[in-house]
């Protein structure tokens, strides 16, 4: 088996590692999309929450000393 040119070896390697660097970006651009996902669903979470608060009887805002027990 020969020893392929310095050129062709080069061009191999390129080729290497360009195909980890294509596996790297379909991972990374799939982590972005669970991301974003992770994010619209925490956003109507967040808009849910306020709205059920404004929809409350007396919806002024509580302090928090509200919510400390009692021992304090």
């Amino acid at each position: 088996m020969s020893t392929p040119h310095p050129l062709e070896q080069r061009l191999i390697d390129l080729e290497i590692r360009f195909s980890f660097a294509d596996d790297l970006l379909d991972t990374l651009n799939a982590q972005v999309a669970r991301q974003q996902d992770l994010i619209d669903r925490l956003r109507a979470e967040v808009a849910e929450l306020r709205r059920r608060r404004e929809d409350e009887p007396g919806g002024e805002p509580r302090s928090l000393r509200d919510e400390l027990p009692p021992h304090y």
